[in-house]
């Protein structure tokens, strides 16, 4: 009762302040798109028989390379459903540019970091020779918006100092061609692997800022269009790298409604509160996901179409987008079949229940809510 209580007292302190529209705009955001993660279940397998507990994390569980069969049944599921205005719902796919480049590594001695295009890693998977044109076509189709996310999902310098240590567990599950062994074999305190923008010492700054600048070149270069919005992996960055993305035409910093620092020196890490539509001093806009689609990351007994609901009735009461957080390992069933085809009616039902709910609802994707918010006089400082 209580932690129920508690949870709604965070609803309204995130939604109670900001920009205000009176339609009922919902967003739906995903991250990870493009990132190899676990590579098949013959590797996840192998490596909980090693006793690298893979298995209880749930993104080296589910998520990997979505399959042809993963978006033909997410794009399926999207077409099912329209709002007032004739539109299907549609995916902000925050998507990373590369992958490690294994085999180059493995031949510098793991002294270099080598990257490749993810369009090239999907060459390597079996069920994704057509991935990449499905993505295109999700794109015509108005099911599918890419955005950046990061040009890696990696933190390359820590990750390359984990590899010159023979006992180190990166190491160990670099064979498998696997760059992070989950959430259950990091340490407490330090750098995640998996977050790209975390630093130690701020010298670092000027790596990141080379890394974001060629990231969002490869983006324009792949899909012929600026991205207009950014997310950081595992929303961790430095707010100096503001400059740079704004630079490149970034006008919309997508996240929760707190920002993530980088760790530096201290014990604990330090954040900053977001609010909707507030612009910093570069003009650019926050969009904080104030609903929750989470089902792999939630115990089965969880009332995930129940809880998003309320986050969504929150942010109408407020007068506020509902921008919800929906990651892709969500969505895929390469790995354990049973996942994608559990969330994905997990999925249609939240959709059908919403739209039920509120007939007006206007589906957006991050780029169409911040031209909205640009355009707007009822702007937050």
């Amino acid at each position: 009762m209580l932690r129920d209580f508690s949870r709604i007292l965070a609803m309204h302190a995130t939604n109670y302040r900001g920009w205000r529209t009176d339609r009922k705009i919902v967003v739906i955001e995903s991250d990870d798109w493009g990132s190899a993660c676990m590579p098949s279940l013959d590797v996840f397998q192998r490596l909980v028989q090693r006793g690298i507990r893979v298995d209880r994390c749930p993104y080296t569980s589910f998520d990997a390379l979505a399959s042809e069969e993963d978006l033909e049944d997410l794009f399926s599921a999207l077409m099912e459903f329209r709002d007032k205005n004739g539109s299907h719902p549609v995916i902000t796919a925050n998507a990373v540019m590369m992958n490690p480049d294994f085999e180059k590594i493995r031949s510098s001695g793991f002294m270099e970091y080598h990257g490749e295009p993810f369009t090239e890693t999907l060459k390597k998977y079996p069920r994704h020779d057509r991935s990449f044109s499905l993505w295109k076509q999700g794109m015509s189709d108005k099911l599918f918006a890419p955005q950046f996310h990061g040009r890696e999902h990696l933190n390359v310098k820590a990750w390359m100092q984990a590899m010159q240590k023979r006992d180190s567990v990166e190491r160990a599950v670099f064979n498998e061609n696997m760059f992070w062994a989950g959430s259950g074999e990091e340490q407490k305190g330090h750098l995640s692997i998996r977050a790209a923008f975390d630093l130690k010492d701020l010298s670092d700054l000027d790596t990141h800022r080379e890394i974001l600048r060629d990231g969002l070149t490869q983006f324009e270069h792949l899909f012929g269009y600026k991205s207009e919005s950014f997310i950081a992996p595992n929303f961790i960055y430095h707010p100096d790298l503001n400059q740079p993305l704004a630079e490149k035409g970034v006008r919309l910093l997508q996240g929760m409604k707190y920002q993530l620092l980088p760790i530096e020196d201290h014990e604990k890490r330090k954040m900053v509160r977001r609010i909707q539509g507030k612009q910093n001093e570069l003009g650019q806009f926050d969009l904080v996901r104030n609903c929750v689609f989470e089902p792999s990351q939630k115990a089965d007994n969880y009332d995930n179409i129940g809880t998003c609901m309320k986050g969504i009735w929150n942010a109408f009461f407020w007068k506020k987008p509902a921008i919800i957080t929906a990651h892709r390992l969500n969505f895929i069933g390469y790995i354990h079949p049973g996942n994608r085809e559990k969330n994905l009616a997990l999925f249609r039902a939240l959709l059908k229940k919403m739209l039920k709910r509120w007939p007006d609802i206007e589906f957006m994707t991050s780029r169409e809510l911040g031209t909205l918010m640009s355009n707007s006089g009822n702007k937050s400082k």
